[in-house]
């Protein structure tokens, strides 16, 4: 584990070279003990792949303070790739109107469309970073035999609650937006919501598990129509 300065009330703390659903937990197990640690000192975390980013209120610490507490605090973190986090499952309408490349990743695996759902849905997936927009969850692994390349032009527009794969990740888009993921399904809830509390349904370290539902369901449950 490292712990550097990298602005003026901002450190890093790098737990590994490399990502993995060991890291992962190791990352979010961080977190908390991070915001137990410095408590009102501390102004927002942002948890990546393999590091922590700490923000503190520098009116009422400094970096030695923070570095000093992160590292004794830190340093008896658990190593096993399940410590921490909730298991969360979301509700997945797989293929047809749902998941327009559902066609392209059996085509590029070689596996029938029904096997690539039960492969997606079988698997447990770590929430390893949260970024590109409020919500969006990066999970992962994916099964090495439905790992699929991103569509080499992107879409301009994705909906909401799309289910897609880009390689070895994972993700549900949480609102409207270009992307160029494979999309394999729709997921009904939302995955930011800032008017709830809590804003996301997931967070750093969880596990995520997809559940096949049918069209009917979908719609029961809140789903949006593409």
């Amino acid at each position: 584990m490292q712990i550097a300065s990298v602005g003026e009330n901002a450190v890093l703390v790098t737990l590994a070279e490399t990502s993995s659903p060991e890291v992962a937990a190791q990352v979010g197990a961080a977190a908390a003990a991070a915001r137990r640690l410095l408590g009102n000192d501390l102004v927002d975390l942002v948890p990546s792949y393999a590091t922590l980013l700490v923000l503190f209120d520098p009116y009422r610490c400094d970096h030695a303070s923070v570095r000093t507490r992160l590292r004794e605090g830190l340093a008896q973190l658990a190593t096993d790739s399940d410590s921490g986090g909730r298991t969360v499952e979301l509700p997945a309408w797989y293929g047809g109107e749902a998941g327009p490349d559902l066609t392209r990743v059996a085509e590029h695996s070689g596996l029938p469309e029904q096997t690539i759902i039960e492969l997606h849905s079988g698997a447990s997936y770590r929430v390893y970073a949260i970024g590109f927009a409020p919500g969006f969850a990066y999970l992962g692994d994916v099964d090495p035999r439905i790992a699929t390349p991103r569509l080499s032009t992107p879409r301009q527009r994705v909906p909401r609650g799309a289910v897609a794969i880009a390689d070895r990740q994972t993700a549900v888009y949480p609102a409207p937006s270009p992307g160029g993921w494979n999309l394999i399904g729709l997921c009904p809830l939302r995955l930011f919501n800032p008017q709830a509390e809590p804003c996301m349904p997931v967070a750093m370290g969880d596990r995520v598990r997809f559940r096949p539902i049918g069209r009917e369901e979908f719609l029961d449950l809140g789903g949006e129509l593409p």
